[in-house]
């Protein structure tokens, strides 16, 4: 079964460039970024199927549905940027439905959340089923919890808290069919393999004191795909589009109109 589009608003003119926000979060958390980016591309927000404004159809809560979700919520190819939860979708996405990506971008995210066999750069999956078992009992609380850990170890980690803490529940809570969903999707994901054989151009954005999308993250995902363009910003954390706004904005300029630039045959 197909996904139905979830709720999105577009601004700014230019090529197309789509923004999926986090687990827990919404397509608010955006608002300055989006801003900063559209006097350069159209900017498309979306709020994931359970989250914010996007009801949660009957389907199963999957990583194929909602990439499938995204896929029907813009018209044409466009270049996505997923933070977190939302650039694992966007990676599946560019599997499924590569003629609709022109490039990715990850923020802080991984092809794989968890450690595995030669992959140490990620989560101990205890962390995450910690998680799920909170959220069971105290689903507001565990979303605030895990904004507290995305924020550590940022230059701006106050100012981002507080940020985030006003706009997770701005339009009501997440669904808890959505949560677990998405819980069970970082927690069982492993998509090395795909980003290893993609040939979409691809840059990863991380946080130099990331906890939960560790810097070296980079090093191991061009170890699978020398092709990939890392870059780390100092100082920040999870959150590198809210600490470091210019930086970030520049880079995602910067990367697509490279990317645009190339020779489809190089691309």
């Amino acid at each position: 079964m197909s996904a139905a589009a979830p709720w999105a608003r577009a601004i700014g003119r230019g090529p197309a460039l789509v923004l999926v926000h986090g687990w827990g979060l919404n397509a608010d958390v955006w608002d300055e970024t989006a801003r900063a980016l559209a006097d350069r591309f159209r900017v498309t927000v979306l709020d994931l199927p359970g989250h914010g404004r996007s009801a949660l159809g009957p389907s199963p809560y999957t990583l194929d549905r909602l990439a499938d979700a995204l896929a029907a919520s813009v018209d044409g190819p466009a270049h996505w940027l997923g933070w977190s939860l939302g650039g694992l979708l966007c990676l599946r996405l560019a599997g499924r439905s590569p003629e609709r990506v022109r490039s990715l971008i990850l923020c802080c995210s991984s092809p794989c959340f968890v450690r595995a066999p030669g992959w140490s750069a990620a989560l101990d999956a205890t962390l995450l089923e910690q998680f799920a078992r909170e959220l069971e009992t105290d689903g507001r609380g565990t979303l605030l919890r895990f904004l507290a850990l995305m924020t550590q170890g940022s230059a701006q980690a106050r100012a981002e808290l507080r940020l985030l803490r006003e706009r997770v529940f701005r339009h009501g809570e997440p669904s808890a069919h959505a949560l677990r969903g998405g819980l069970a999707v970082l927690r069982g994901a492993d998509l090395r393999a795909e980003l290893a054989a993609g040939e979409i151009p691809t840059l990863m954005l991380l946080g130099e004191n990331d906890r939960l999308v560790p810097a070296a993250c980079g090093a191991a995902v061009q170890a699978l795909r020398a092709e990939v363009a890392v870059e780390v910003i100092r100082g920040a954390a999870h959150a590198p589009f809210l600490s470091h706004q210019a930086e970030f904005t520049d880079a995602v300029a910067a990367f697509i109109q490279g990317s645009a630039a190339k020779p489809h045959g190089l691309r």
